[in-house]
């Protein structure tokens, strides 16, 4: 072998690695998290911009797609990110391959803690939420319910407000902890209002009632439609 025809591919292999460094986890990453009893696919994006990180990532078996990822920085050597609104603070931490194609670490979430891979896949396709349009005053406040999922009741709180980018949502799941969980999309059209809230890949559409103090609509998720009332808090 020429000596010389080494010292250029050792150089090329060094620029590479440096490359990759300075471009730190930006791709979009495809791969798993090894959980007891199954391997969860996950697809994640990451890129930067001139304001700093943004990411968003998709978990298909559970339907949830474009979850916003925050708190994204080099810590202690290693790459972390996490789940905007997820219960149990979802959050990624990694470590970089030399050559900027592999990240592996644990993913935790409550007191979880869960090995992943994944895998450069090329260029980032990270999904931004778009500022949803204001809504009626009538639709704005807390709203309070209980959805029946399969014998078990789950009492849940909708807050809507109308902030200077356009309507807000999060959803409260009391009896799972109580966590806000961000609404993606907000969707008025007359007395119809249409949720989606992907961090947990569901939706809710209903109808406000004449007098303004319920909503009666339907909860979708992971293909089950399940009905769901929400009264307006006083």
């Amino acid at each position: 072998m020429n000596l010389s025809h080494l010292a250029l591919g050792a150089a090329f292999v060094l620029a590479a690695g440096t490359l990759a460094a300075q471009d730190g986890p930006r791709g979009h990453w495809t791969g798993a998290i090894d959980l007891p009893n199954q391997s969860l696919t996950v697809e994640v994006d990451l890129d930067k911009t001139p304001q700093g990180w943004i990411g968003s990532a998709s978990v298909p078996e559970q339907n949830a797609s474009g979850v916003p990822l925050e708190s994204i920085a080099l810590v202690d050597g290693k790459w972390t990110f996490r789940m905007k609104g997820g219960p149990g603070d979802p959050t990624f931490h990694g470590t970089l391959s030399a050559d900027g194609k592999a990240m592996t670490g644990d993913f935790t979430q409550g007191p979880g803690s869960f090995p992943f891979k994944l895998t450069y896949a090329g260029e980032p396709k990270v999904v931004v939420d778009k500022p949803s349009p204001a809504v009626a005053a009538e639709f704005l406040g807390n709203w309070e319910g209980a959805l029946d999922a399969g014998g078990q009741t789950l009492r849940l709180v909708l807050k809507l407000a109308n902030v200077e980018a356009g309507a807000k949502g999060t959803l409260v799941s009391v009896d799972q902890g109580g966590a806000e969980i961000p609404v993606s999309e907000i969707q008025q059209t007359g007395a119809k209002l249409a949720l989606a809230v992907r961090i947990v890949g569901g939706g809710y559409n209903a109808e406000l009632n004449k007098e303004g103090t319920e909503l009666n609509g339907t909860w979708s998720q992971n293909g089950n439609d399940l009905p769901l009332r929400l009264k307006k808090a006083k």
